[in-house]
């Protein structure tokens, strides 16, 4: 079982950067697949950037070169630096575990304005 807390999330003005983070509890972080997602009001989750139990990244396209996800086993925690955010990156951003079973946060709300 592993439970998932996000923080970070606030309001921003456009071009502004926030660092999200996300507690897991449990000793086998390490060995995780980790995951941040957000979703718009109306519109479906989308993948925004992933790291793999090994450090290796994915960022979805409509974020690369902005975002960057990092992890650190020690603490328990992976992070998303967004930078040069954007009002179309409004969303709840949510962090997902997965190993055999997904495990899921509560989200955090980011709101980029104009």
């Amino acid at each position: 079982q592993v439970q998932l807390v996000e923080s970070g999330g606030g309001l921003v003005q456009a071009g502004g950067s926030l660092r999200l983070s996300c507690a897991a509890s449990g000793r086998t972080f390490s060995n995780y697949g980790m995951t941040w997602y957000r979703q718009a009001p109306g519109k479906e989750r989308e993948l925004v950037a992933v790291i793999s139990a090994g450090g290796s990244t994915h960022v979805a396209n409509s974020v690369k070169g902005r975002f960057t996800i990092s992890r650190d086993n020690a603490k328990n925690t992976v992070y998303l630096q967004m930078n040069s955010l954007k009002p179309e990156d409004t969303a709840v951003y949510y962090c997902n575990a997965r190993l055999v079973d997904d495990y899921w946060g509560q989200g955090t709300q980011v709101t980029v304005s104009s």
